[in-house]
């Protein structure tokens, strides 16, 4: 008895702390606090503006080079003067247009690659709280059941040690009494460890701008309606930041390319130069040209190539599994959606009416307690099938989000 008292203790002990009051939140507020609490969000961020800064430097015209050389010079033949002697020179290396539009091209769709992968960091963020916060009201709803059978058997067990004391029903029913009531407050307490568990990955999904103390005003049931199924094809299909960000990496890989085949064209630099002596002062303007006869560039042409190969290939593969992402998520949806209603419809019922019926038939003697036990099984068990069911609707639901993810959230 001093383990069911100690089971018992810690039960209440995780009630109470649960019954504090609590700040009350809704998904779309735990929503908008990760926008703006999460560290990850906003250094993924950081790195749009990282990629617009990039976009800067492509469009940033060459530097002149000056150069000063100074000296002595000294006569070696007779008449010359000796003194000083110096030469400055000017190099302004030219920005072809060819290659400045696709640098300033590679850049810019560098900076859509960024943008679609902020918005995929997003949208993968939401869908993770998301989850957390449906397997908050899953253990919530958990553990509701764990009490409410820890209290009926806790009943059960009272009712049968008057009838054992007063001569009634055999022992052995009580000690299978005190067995089941053990257990039913095990399952209570091991589900109190759950909640806790998952309210802290809520928190970790969230940030730090959740307290620990927080209440959520959904129930398990509360799934949001679902968009038609043509509607998130169409709607992926447009604005998927999966497949922007593919697109994106396939535009940058094109510009690549045209880069680095303008890079095999001769580059120009305008030079002007100034050479002073003791006897003469020369002036000199003139051109330079790289003439590309060793280094044709076969390597970074081909590298540039590939890349572009590669992005082409992992767009049309990224297609391909979203399109049958989306296809399995609709499937989960609906084989939950089945389980949900035909549970809530017909077996939770049944089962709860077949506990009712045993249990008035063992208080008139017309049937035994393990009839009794096993009618709690049976709905029990039908119970937890049906918060498993509708935890998999919301999860259904969230991955269907996920995929359908337009600019700005999901929303």
């Amino acid at each position: 008895m001093n383990l069911k008292k100690t089971l018992f203790a810690v039960t209440l002990g995780l009630s109470t702390s649960l019954a504090v009051a609590q700040t009350e939140f809704d998904l779309p507020s735990l929503e908008t606090l990760a926008m703006t609490s999460s560290r990850s969000l906003l250094a993924s961020r950081d790195q749009v503006t990282a990629a617009r800064y990039a976009i800067d430097s492509a469009g940033a015209f060459p530097n002149p080079e000056l150069e000063y050389l100074s000296g002595n010079a000294r006569a070696r033949s007779p008449g010359g003067n000796p003194g000083d002697a110096r030469s400055v020179t000017l190099t302004q290396p030219i920005d072809l247009p060819w290659r400045r539009t696709a640098r300033i091209g590679a850049a810019e769709a560098g900076l859509e690659s960024a943008s679609a992968g902020s918005r995929m960091f997003e949208a993968d963020l939401l869908a993770r709280l998301r989850v957390r916060y449906y397997e908050v009201l899953r253990r919530e709803a958990e553990l509701s059941n764990a009490r409410e059978d820890a209290a009926l058997m806790e009943k059960v067990r009272s009712k049968i040690a008057l009838r054992v004391e007063t001569g009634e029903a055999p022992r052995f029913e009580l000690i299978k009494a005190d067995a089941e009531s053990l257990n039913a407050q095990k399952t209570a307490q091991a589900a109190g460890f759950r909640l806790e568990q998952s309210r802290s990955l809520l928190r970790q999904a969230v940030g730090g701008g959740l307290p620990a103390e927080f209440k959520l005003s959904s129930r398990l049931r509360d799934v949001p309606a679902l968009v038609p199924l043509d509607t998130v094809r169409s709607q992926m299909a447009e604005s998927s930041p999966d497949l922007a960000r593919g697109r994106a990496e396939m535009v940058r890989a094109e510009r690549q390319l045209e880069l680095e085949r303008a890079q095999r064209l001769p580059s120009l630099a305008l030079k002007a130069s100034m050479d002073e002596d003791p006897d003469m002062r020369a002036s000199k303007i003139g051109v330079v040209v790289s003439i590309p006869i060793w280094d044709r560039r076969r390597g970074p042409v081909g590298e540039a190539a590939a890349q572009l190969s590669r992005a082409r290939n992992e767009l049309e593969a990224q297609q391909y599994s979203l399109s049958q992402g989306l296809e399995v998520a609709y499937q989960q949806y609906e084989i939950a959606q089945t389980q949900v209603t035909a549970l809530e419809s017909g077996i939770v019922r049944q089962a709860e009416s077949a506990l009712r019926v045993a249990e008035a038939a063992y208080r008139f003697g017309e049937r035994g307690f393990l009839e009794v036990l096993d009618a709690q099984r049976v709905f029990r068990a039908a119970r937890a099938e049906l918060i498993a069911a509708r935890y998999e609707l919301a999860a259904a639901w969230v991955e269907i989000e996920r995929l359908r993810a337009t600019p700005g959230g999901s929303k």
